[in-house]
């Protein structure tokens, strides 16, 4: 089976960008190029945990529902939520209403407050478990890897939940820890000129 998906421009991209048309602009914009801003990478492991077991277009589809509902995932604002306003998310038709999934969000803000507050911000703490290219597998060929294990261990050593190895996985692909387009992927090399430009947050 090809790895690749011809879009309507004619131009190759992974194959996964053909399921659903909402997700050939979410490959084509987002998935893969480097991020440093604090929300969106929160943002980003909050809608991941929610994927959870669900499938990504989901997700996609609810997306501005969650930010709507998470207060635009500012975490401050998160953080500050509780009884009630967990009673409110798990009515709220819009969103995924998965009760150990919202209160793990709530929980997560306020571990980010402290990861903040110790780290500087969260992009320099994730940036650092960038992987060397030597030691990253073939594109789009394991769900997990030995930085995504990392990671999620040191979330957990933290206090994070719903955090696991492939989630954080997800989330390194999503935000441009790693480049994996597919090999033949048009959008490849663009997110590699992007990650090569960018200024890894200190």
């Amino acid at each position: 089976m090809t790895e690749l998906f011809t879009g309507p421009d004619g131009r190759p991209r992974c194959r996964w960008s053909g399921g659903a048309p909402e997700f050939l602009d979410y490959h084509d914009r987002e998935w893969g190029f480097p991020v440093d801003d604090d929300r969106r990478l929160f943002e980003k492991l909050c809608l991941e945990s929610f994927q959870s077991g669900l499938s990504w277009r989901t997700i996609l589809a609810k997306r501005e529902n969650f930010r709507a509902a998470f207060a635009g995932f500012d975490w401050r604002r998160v953080a500050e939520f509780g009884d009630a306003e967990v009673e409110a998310l798990l009515a709220n038709e819009g969103i995924i209403r998965h009760r150990g999934k919202i209160t793990a969000t709530i929980n997560n803000a306020r571990r980010m407050c402290e990861l903040v507050e110790a780290e500087g911000s969260l992009a320099a703490f994730v940036w650092r478990f960038e992987p060397a290219a030597a030691d990253l597998a073939a594109p789009q060929s394991v769900s997990t890897s030995p930085a995504s294990v990392a990671l999620s261990k040191e979330f957990k050593k933290r206090g994070w939940k719903f955090l696991g190895p492939t989630t954080v996985f997800a989330f390194m692909q999503a935000m441009g820890l790693i480049n994996d387009h597919a090999e033949g992927c048009a959008l490849r090399a663009e997110a590699e000129e992007a990650r090569c430009g960018f200024v890894r947050p200190g």
